[in-house]
């Protein structure tokens, strides 16, 4: 089969995506809103951009409501504060991250739903996830917006300071043994990095 996104209908598009581009890695991504309030969604359009300068990608897509598809409250906060976390997710915390993916009302914390920790950030204003072992406090470089109005973009960030678990940390450095982290498959299904393998690079 040879075809073009513009012959597909978006949802058979969306399927292929994400179906063969697998498995992503997914940024739990917390913020606040112009009055303090949290917020907490999970992403798994999200990247590594670049080392030097240190930033970020993750790409919100619209949310849908009754009256239409609207942007996200991630994307919001952050075109609001001009900042935001990204939590790394591992497997034990799989559960409280897919409670926190529903589209719930602005007013809803989602740290309290799930039932997780707040840990005080370094340099921004928005909270950690506490139960995360690498969290990367971001400041907003650039937002790529898609649409018109602007309902979803690329939203990269800088690495202002990172906070690791010392429970992950080898001689001082990350061990990524350590780290059972979550990825995301095409619909309902995850992957987690438990099993790995090495090749040398030639």
């Amino acid at each position: 089969m040879d075809t073009a996104p513009s012959s597909l209908s978006h949802p058979d598009f969306y399927h292929i995506l994400i179906s063969a581009i697998a498995p992503r890695p997914i940024a739990w991504v917390s913020t606040l809103n112009k009055n303090g309030q949290p917020n907490l969604a999970p992403f798994s359009f999200f990247t590594v951009v670049s080392a030097q300068p240190p930033l970020l990608g993750f790409s919100p897509g619209p949310r849908r409501t009754k009256e239409g598809r609207v942007a996200k409250d991630t994307l919001r906060n952050v075109r609001d504060t001009g900042e935001f976390v990204v939590n790394i997710v591992t497997f034990d915390q799989a559960q409280a991250m897919n409670q926190t993916s529903g589209e719930y009302d602005h007013s809803v914390n989602e740290f309290e739903l799930a039932k997780l920790n707040q840990r005080p950030s370094h340099v921004v204003r928005a909270p950690q996830v506490a139960e995360s072992p690498v969290s990367f406090e971001c400041k907003l470089h650039q937002i790529l917006d898609f649409g018109d109005p602007p309902i979803g973009g690329f939203v990269i960030g800088e690495i202002v300071h990172i906070h690791m678990d010392d429970a992950v940390l080898h001689h001082g450095k990350l061990d990524g043994n350590t780290l059972d982290l979550l990825g995301r498959m095409g619909g309902a299904q995850y992957s987690h990095t438990k099993d790995r393998f090495e090749m040398q690079r030639p």
